[in-house]
């Protein structure tokens, strides 16, 4: 068929059909003589896919991207291309939904008694501002692609070979979480450091333990990794889904659980419908996130449960603001620098501002030390 054929048929333009070809997405035959192009059932496919992917907003180097892989038949990396575009939707449906809520706020000061203070507007705008900065400056800075092929071994090295450690002493994980965070002996700059998985097992054991999972109940894993925290929560009847920023981690945790639903995404845009999971948990992911963005993050989170859901966090954590004072103090006197840069470069959270916060918002906590960081954290709504 000739070209007003074929886009008569699939309703868009000649022109649009001519800047693919341009593009090099579609590369039509042309008839002998006269050098018309000719288009195939083949081509109106192609054509087809890329209206389709053109309707959710992805971009024509993705698009480019994605054909090849459908090509090649891979439809797992198609499923990726796909996800990174929901993601991406989520994303902006979520900060449409956060500029509403400020509109909302300032139209109810407006509507209030007496003359408006425009200096409340200026600071809601602020509050919003400073808001979109934290969730659009988030990044993967430890670059977990590359770690996916080893890093069941080494969490489970680093907590085997740390097993005899006081674990009330105070101490560190390696610095390197990109090379070496919990694979092996500390350097000679921290002798006494202790491993970012110190514990490992035991806290995952505890956490799927205080979920208790009813049969076929929906749990969302955040930062699932390789899965290894869902798995617990599969062997006890759960319906899991688990999201991560890479590719890699999320294409391992497949492969070990395949029943399991997993997808692209981070703690900040949450690929998902509002009331969506029965509970929700994250072990050692939360701490990469600022204070701004773990705030963010508790508001994400109560966002996809519904009106019973629980959360569930384990991760690294100081106890309160003197213990982090504290813990500082001990390294800077044992000369250990490269514990000071670890809990300089992440954000290990205060666990009685965790609590505070969820109480605020409607929960009641309990909490359990495993050594001088690693702490769970249940939270369980009153209502």
């Amino acid at each position: 068929m000739n070209i007003k054929e074929a886009a008569g048929r699939l309703g868009i333009s000649p022109r649009a059909i001519r800047f693919y070809e341009e593009k090099g997405l579609i590369l039509p035959s042309k008839q002998a003589g006269n050098g018309y192009r000719s288009y195939t059932e083949n081509d109106i496919w192609r054509l087809q896919t890329i209206a389709a992917l053109r309707e959710i907003g992805m971009s024509l180097q993705d698009i480019t991207h994605a054909l090849g892989e459908i090509d090649q038949g891979n439809q797992q990396r198609l499923e990726e291309y796909l996800e990174l575009q929901q993601a991406v939707m989520y994303a902006q449906w979520i900060e449409l939904k956060r500029m509403l809520d400020t509109t909302q706020r300032m139209i109810d000061l407006n509507r209030q008694d007496g003359p408006l203070d425009v200096s409340h507007l200026h600071e809601l705008a602020d509050s919003s501002r400073r808001l979109r900065e934290a969730r659009q400056n988030w990044h993967d800075r430890w670059n977990y692609d590359t770690q996916a092929a080893i890093h069941d071994e080494r969490v489970q090295a680093a907590d085997g070979m740390t097993a005899g450690h006081n674990p009330e002493e105070a101490g560190s994980m390696p610095y390197n979480e990109s090379t070496n965070a919990g694979e092996g002996p500390a350097t000679k700059e921290a002798p006494s450091s202790f491993y970012l998985y110190h514990n490992y097992d035991e806290a995952l054991e505890q956490t799927a333990h205080w979920i208790s999972p009813a049969p076929r109940e929906q749990g969302l894993d955040i930062g699932t990794g390789t899965g290894n925290l869902a798995g617990k929560l599969l062997e006890r009847g759960a319906t899991m889904t688990g999201i991560d920023q890479s590719r890699e981690m999320l294409r391992t945790c497949r492969t070990k659980y395949p029943k399991m639903h997993v997808k692209l995404g981070n703690f900040l845009a949450l690929p998902f419908a509002d009331q969506t999971f029965d509970f929700l948990v994250s072990s050692f992911a939360f701490h990469h996130l600022s204070p701004d963005q773990q705030q963010l993050a508790l508001q994400e989170m109560q966002r996809v449960l519904t009106a019973r859901g629980r959360i569930c966090l384990t991760d690294l954590m100081f106890v309160d603001a003197a213990h982090h004072e504290e813990y500082i103090r001990q390294a800077e006197t044992a000369g250990d620098t490269l514990q000071l840069r670890a809990v300089r470069e992440r954000h290990f959270p205060l666990l009685n501002e965790l609590c505070s916060w969820l109480e605020e918002h409607g929960y009641v906590t309990k909490h359990m030390r495993y050594n001088s960081l690693l702490h769970t954290l249940l939270a369980v709504p009153l209502r």
